[in-house]
């Protein structure tokens, strides 16, 4: 499970920025997920559970927002949902597209102190 190895940086990292702003207690990180990230947010949420025991997020809670996977249509000017599993074909054109707009997002959006 590639999640436990996820969910242990981010916990390394809040608590680092959660150092630099002068803390160690933190009740909540908040996490983007994208839709084609590889990541099972269930999988993180229970992975973050089980690496945070012993550290300063002992307490945290894990906030994980999904990010819908979108592409990009050059010919059409249009923004259009790819889904799960990945359809990169325009429904306006009828014509492939290679422009990820969003989905792959892995990132901490926001840490709350205690």
């Amino acid at each position: 499970m590639h999640e436990l190895s996820i969910a242990t940086a981010i916990i390394e990292r809040a608590g680092e920025l959660a150092r630099a702003d002068g803390t160690d207690a933190v009740a909540a990180v908040t996490v983007r997920v994208g839709e084609l990230s590889g990541v099972v947010p269930e999988a993180l949420d229970f992975a973050f559970e089980v690496a945070r025991a012993g550290t300063a997020l002992a307490d945290a809670k894990l906030v994980v927002e999904s990010v819908p996977a979108h592409a990009w249509c050059e010919p059409c000017a249009e923004e259009f949902a790819v889904g799960m599993p990945p359809f990169f074909w325009c429904p306006g054109c009828d014509r492939p597209s290679t422009a990820l707009r969003s989905g792959r997002e892995l990132e901490i959006t926001d840490i709350q102190p205690e």
